[in-house]
C-alpha cells in the first residue's frame, strides 16, 4: 500500500470515530433518554414507537433516490465531499435539538421530535451514502478495500463504543456545574456534534479520491436508479440479507441499558460489559486480515454466523448469570464485527458486479443500500423495543422509578418474571430468526466469490481500454 494510499485509509477511517459515536447517542440511546430521562408516559411512548418505527421505513425508502441525487453531483471537490459536509452539519444541529432540554408539554415535545428526527435522519442519509461511497472510488483492488474497510469499522467502533461506556455516566460527569440530568444530556449532545464535526473535518481534507472518471459518468436517471438497485441482484440479495440481519443486531443493543437495568439488576454493569464487547469486537477486527489469509470471505460469514447463533443460544438461556452473559456477548460481537464488514465488502463488489452486468457503474446508488439497511432495521428495532416496553410494563416501572428514585433497587426487585420473559424472547429469539433467515437468503442467493470479482474486473478493464481506443480514433 503505498503512501497516498496509507494517508486515504487512515483519513477515511478516523472520520467515523466521532459520526459514530453521534449516530450510536441517536440510535441507540434516544429511546432510553425519552423514557428513562425525559419519562413518557405509555400513550406517548406508543405514539413516538410507531413514529420513529414509519419514519425510519419512509427514510430507507427514499435512500436510493439521495443516492440518484449524490451519483449525479458534479463540483470541484467532487461528487461525495459537498453531501459529506451538508449531512455533517445537518445531523450536527438535529441532533443537539432531540436532546434538547426546553420545558414543553409532551405532545409539544412529541411534534418538535417528530420533525428532527426526520430530519436528523435524511441529513445522516446524505453523510453515509457519500462517506461509503468514497471507499469503490478509492481503490478497486480487493485487498486495499478490505484494509481501508477493516480499519473504517475498527474507528466506527471505537466511536460507538465510547458512547456506550460514557452515555450512562453522563450526569456525573456534570454533576460539579450544577446541571440536572436533563440539562447534562443537551450539553453532552452538543459536545458530541463537536466531535463529529472535527473528525469528519478529517475526511474531507485529507482524503483524495480517483476523480478521472467524474468528467464521463452519466446522469444517473430514475430508471438507471431502478435497474441498479432491483436488475442488481447480488446487490438486492445483500441488502435483503443486511436488512435482516440489522433488524436484529439493533433489537438486541436497543434492549441493553434495559436488560442490566431491569433483568440483570445493575445498569452500572451494562458499562462493564460493553468495555468486554469493545475489546472483542476491535480484536475481531484487528486479526479480520489474518482470517482472511487463510479463508474465503464465504467461509467466514458462514462461521460467523455460526458463532453468532450458538452465542444467542447461550444469551437467552443464561439466567442472568454474568459469566455466560459475557462468554455469549464476546461470541455475538467478535462473530457481528466479521459479518458487518464483509456485508460492506459485499457491497462494494456489487457495484462492478452492476457495472459489469448494466452497463453503468452507480456507486452512490448502490452505497445508498448502506444508510437504507441501518435505518430500516433501527427504525424496526425501534417499534420493537417500544411497544415490548409497554406490553411487558417495563414503560410504567421506569416512570414509577421516576417519581420514587430512592427506591429504584426495590422496585426493580418487584418487577415480575413474565415482564422479563418478554423482553428477553424479542430481545435474543426474535432477532436471532431475523439473523438466520437473511443467512439463508445469502447462502442459496449471493454468487460473488473470489474467482468471478477478478473476471468481472478483468472485464472491465477491456472495455474501459477499448472505449479509450474508440476515443482516441475520434479525436
Amino acid at each position: 500500500m503505498n503512501k497516498n494510499m496509507n494517508r486515504n485509509r487512515f483519513c477515511f477511517g478516523l472520520g467515523t470515530v466521532g459520526r459514530d459515536a453521534l449516530y450510536s447517542l441517536v440510535s441507540m440511546y434516544l429511546l432510553v433518554h425519552l423514557t428513562d430521562v425525559v419519562r413518557f408516559s405509555d400513550g406517548g411512548l406508543a405514539i413516538i414507537g410507531t413514529m420513529l418505527t414509519l419514519f425510519g421505513i419512509f427514510d430507507a425508502i427514499i435512500d436510493p433516490f439521495v443516492g440518484a441525487v449524490v451519483d449525479n453531483t458534479k463540483t470541484r471537490w467532487g461528487k461525495f465531499k459537498p453531501w459529506i459536509f451538508v449531512g455533517m452539519i445537518g445531523t450536527a444541529i438535529l441532533t443537539v435539538l432531540m436532546f434538547h432540554n426546553f420545558e414543553m408539554t409532551e405532545t409539544g415535545h412529541i411534534a418538535l421530535l417528530a420533525a428532527t428526527y426526520l430530519l436528523f435522519s435524511i441529513f445522516f442519509s446524505l453523510n453515509d451514502i457519500a462517506y461509503w461511497s468514497l471507499m469503490p472510488a478509492i481503490s478497486k483492488d480487493q485487498k486495499v478495500r478490505e484494509g481501508v474497510g477493516a480499519f473504517a469499522r475498527i474507528c466506527a467502533n471505537v466511536g460507538m463504543f465510547a458512547m456506550v461506556l460514557i452515555y450512562l455516566s453522563v450526569p456525573d460527569l456534570f454533576a460539579g456545574l450544577g446541571l440536572n440530568e436533563r440539562d447534562s444530556y443537551f450539553v453532552f449532545a452538543i459536545i458530541v456534534a463537536i466531535i463529529m464535526m472535527l473528525f469528519q473535518s478529517i475526511t474531507l481534507i485529507g482524503v483524495k479520491e480517483d476523480r478521472t472518471q467524474l468528467a464521463t459518468v452519466e446522469r444517473t436517471t430514475l430508471k438507471d436508479l431502478w435497474r441498479a438497485l432491483i436488475k442488481n441482484d447480488q446487490l438486492l440479495v445483500t441488502a435483503i440479507s443486511m436488512a435482516l440481519f440489522m433488524i436484529g443486531y439493533c433489537t438486541t443493543t436497543g434492549f441493553g441499558t434495559y436488560y442490566f437495568k431491569y433483568a440483570v439488576g445493575d445498569e452500572g454493569l451494562y458499562m462493564v460489559f460493553a468495555a468486554v464487547l469493545a475489546v472483542a469486537q476491535l480484536t475481531a477486527l484487528s486479526v479480520f486480515p489474518l482470517f482472511r489469509k487463510k479463508f474465503t470471505r464465504k467461509q467466514l460469514y458462514t462461521g460467523s454466523m455460526i458463532a453468532v447463533t450458538v452465542s444467542y443460544i447461550i444469551f437467552f438461556l443464561s439466567f442472568e448469570w454474568l459469566p455466560l452473559i459475557v462468554i455469549a456477548g464476546l461470541g455475538l460481537f467478535f462473530a457481528q464485527a466479521f459479518i458487518q464488514l464483509l456485508m460492506l465488502l459485499f457491497l462494494a463488489d456489487a457495484v462492478e458486479y452492476g457495472e459489469w452486468k448494466l452497463g453503468k457503474r452507480n456507486e452512490a446508488a448502490s452505497f445508498a443500500v448502506q444508510p437504507f439497511i441501518n435505518q430500516f432495521g433501527g427504525a424496526m428495532s425501534k417499534g420493537v423495543v417500544s411497544f415490548t416496553l409497554i406490553i411487558s410494563g417495563l414503560n410504567m416501572i421506569a416512570n414509577e422509578i421516576g417519581l420514587y428514585p430512592d427506591r429504584e433497587a426495590e422496585i426493580v426487585a418487584g418487577i415480575p418474571d413474565s415482564s422479563i420473559w418478554i423482553m428477553k424472547i424479542s430481545m435474543m429469539i426474535l432477532p436471532l430468526v431475523c439473523i438466520l433467515v437473511g443467512f439463508i437468503l445469502y447462502q442459496k442467493k449471493f454468487k460473488i466469490d473470489e474467482k468471478l470479482y477478478a473476471e468481472i474486473v478483468a472485464d472491465l478493464e477491456k472495455k474501459n481500454a477499448l472505449e479509450e481506443k474508440k476515443d482516441e480514433a475520434h479525436s
